[in-house]
């Protein structure tokens, strides 16, 4: 393992970690930074419980070498709130009364955050084409979710 000195931008906070390039970042965020809010699912890149932001996109954590992110700006579920505000979405999940258990669910929201980000008025389409899993079965309650954050962030009821 070659451990080197990685500068990353967290949540618009720079830090420097020393450890080997190739360490998925999710890891570098759990317990280096001790930013749990991203969880660790299927360590494939599969469930998207890991899913955070890369440059505004949504990205698997668990797969992405830490290495590669050294000059791009990374946003985890603790950093998609402004201050004492939360991100649309993130009301949207607490007004819908989304998460059951909950483990899925800060991926759930970074993903949806991505793309209402990307496509302000995405059609039921784009919405279940989101590809997170999640084991509560909560789909129904998080396609509105989704539909009513985007109206919300649209200036809608």
């Amino acid at each position: 393992m070659a451990v080197r000195r990685i500068a990353l931008e967290v949540n618009g906070k720079r830090h420097v970690v020393e450890t080997d390039p190739g360490k998925p970042l999710l890891w570098v965020l759990r317990d280096d930074l001790r930013l749990t809010g991203s969880k660790y699912g299927c360590g494939a890149g599969l469930c998207g419980a890991c899913t955070v932001h890369l440059d505004g996109k949504a990205a698997r954590s668990c797969t992405l070498p830490v290495g590669s992110v050294e000059s791009r700006r990374v946003v985890t579920i603790e950093g998609l709130a402004r201050g004492d505000r939360l991100h649309p979405v993130q009301q949207a999940w607490i007004d819908e009364d989304v998460a059951q258990c909950g483990y899925c669910q800060a991926g759930q929201i970074m993903t949806a955050a991505a793309l209402l980000a990307a496509k302000p008025r995405p059609t039921e389409a784009d919405i279940a084409a989101i590809t997170n899993l999640c084991r509560c079965g909560t789909y129904p309650r998080v396609r509105v979710a989704i539909a009513n954050a985007a109206k919300k962030m649209r200036g809608g009821a």
